[in-house]
Order: C-alpha cells, then structure tokens, then sequence
C-alpha cells in the first residue's frame, strides 16, 4: 500500500514515490520491505525492526528516523490491537507491519481525513492519534466498572472482586506503561533532532504528547482508585474477622462460668450434700439459664451483641 499526502491520501505505485513533490506514507509486509527497502532512499537496515515489537519507541538516526509502536492488548478491542516498525524521514515514513493494524489505521484516514494544509506531520498526527481516540471512552468504562465493584463490596456482595480488580490493576499497568511509551516518542518527534518536520508543524506532536499525557494520569487516578478498593475490602475482612471474634469471645465468656459449675458439681465428692437433694438437678438446671441470661443481658447492654 503507497500512498501520496495530498489534500487525502491518494492510492498510488511504488514508482510515483520516487521524486514526487508530495510527501508519502507506505505500509509494508516484511517481506516486502526486505524486496523493496532499496527503494527507499533511508540508509538503513531494518532487519531487526521486522520481527512483532514488544514496546513503543523512536530512535533517531542519522538520516532517518526509526522505531516501533505496541498497542497492548487489555483496554483494547481487536480492531487496535498488535504491533509494526516504522522508518522516517523528511520524504515520508515507511510502516513494516505483520499485524495489519498500521494498514488498518492508514485505509481509516484514507477514508474519512480531509486536509486544507497537507504534510507529513499532520499525517502522523492523525495516525497516532487513532491509536488513542477512543481510549478516554474505555477508561470512563472502566472507571464505572470500578464504581460497580465499589457498590458491591458496601453491600457485601463482593465474591470474586478481589481477583476481578487484581485484573484490573494489572491492565491498567500495561496501560500505564505503553501511554508513558507514547509520550516519550511524541517528544521524540517533537524535538524535531534531524530538521525533518517544518517548525510551525511541530504543535502536532506537542497535542498529542499533551493528550497521551493527560490519559497516562487518567490511568494513575484509576490505578490509586483500586489501591483505595483493595483497601477498602482489606477493611470489610477485617470488620466481618471482629465480628466473627467478638461472637467467638461472648459465647466463651458465657460458657466459662458453666463449665466451672459442671465441673465443680462433677467432681462427685462423698460429702456433697447438694448430690443427695431432690431438687439439686433444677436448681443447677435453673442457676445455668440465670448466670447464661445474665451475661447475654449484660453483653447487649454493653452492645457487645
């Protein structure tokens, strides 16, 4: 796929590239960029940048600018999801992409972007932006989700939330990780180290360094909210452990002065006379039920119960 930055981007061959007065954008397989990388006139070698990347970054070359973008998966549906290289230069950037997502992005913004001042950075800008557009959305989605689960430990119904929100924390670590990746190659392209891009285009980069900026804190106000909602369960277990030890302490506390009367009157000594009386048993049956009741009295009014 080659393409000409003009007004839209146009269709075109890999021989009209060559000499155009218009910038251009190409998506490559691998193999295609080992065939064709001769034709573009980078001096580079990016042998090492066809294999799937793990991570978003720009290297800045000598006469080239090179790198790579990973969209993790969590947070994300399967229409933005995967990963490519890319090379640029003053000419045009060049994406290297097994995943198809960079294909993808560019058919998008063939289709829907219209420009009154075409270049390559507002076509950058738009590329990477696609990336992020629809992550404030599914960051509001999980923040309500956060909210459910919040409700559900209150009421007690929190079963399974403990290890639901270790997922979340978990993807919001990765999410915390590639939008802090992102800004560092925003910055990248906004130093501007080779003299590719024109000056008064370099706002481009600081927009979106901006927005990937603002969603990396977004992403940490939602991490602390599940640090406070492990707390916050870590609490309840605690409540529910008092409550069941408080129950344990009373029924102990009743019980002892029973077990001190069984045992005494099962000693069964010779001189007991209490043993021979005929109303030893309801008196020991009744003195039981008056010292239970009375501590069961007494606990409520100490609201230990």
């Amino acid at each position: 796929m080659y393409y000409l930055i003009k007004e839209t981007l146009e269709p075109c061959s890999l021989e009209a590239l060559t000499g155009a007065e218009y910038p251009y954008a190409a998506v490559l397989t691998p193999e295609e960029w080992r065939q064709q990388r001769d034709s573009f006139t980078m001096g580079i070698d990016m042998d090492s940048g066809v294999t799937p990347p793990r991570l978003t970054r720009a290297i800045v070359n000598y006469d080239s600018l090179t790198g790579s973008i990973y969209i993790p998966q969590p947070g994300y549906d399967e229409s933005v999801e995967g990963s490519f290289a890319f090379a640029l230069d003053e000419k045009g950037v060049v994406f290297i992409d097994e995943s198809g997502l960079a294909a993808r992005l560019t058919e998008t913004i063939a289709q829907t972007k219209k420009w009154r001042m075409p270049s390559l950075e507002r076509f950058l800008y738009d590329f990477l932006e696609l990336i992020i557009q629809d992550d404030l959305g599914r960051l509001e989605n999980l923040e309500h989700t956060l909210e459910g689960m919040e409700q559900e430990i209150l009421s007690d119904a929190s079963e399974g939330t403990f290890d639901r929100l270790n997922d979340i924390r978990g993807e919001l670590l990765d999410l915390h990780l590639h939008y802090g990746q992102l800004i560092d190659m925003g910055q990248e392209l906004w130093e501007n180290e080779n003299g590719f891009f024109r000056e008064e285009n370099l706002r481009f980069f600081r927009m979106f360094t901006e927005r990937a900026g603002r969603l990396r804190d977004t992403v940490y106000s939602l991490r602390e909210y599940t640090v406070q909602l492990r707390d916050l369960i870590q609490a309840r277990i605690d409540v529910k452990q008092n409550r069941i030890m408080t129950l344990l302490t009373v029924i102990t506390t009743i019980f002892t002065p029973l077990t001190l009367l069984t045992g005494w009157y099962g000693m069964n000594f010779k001189y007991m006379p209490e043993l021979e009386y005929r109303i030893s048993y309801p008196i020991v049956i009744l003195v039981s039920l008056a010292i239970a009741l009375g501590c069961i009295a007494w606990f409520k009014k100490k609201k230990w119960l």
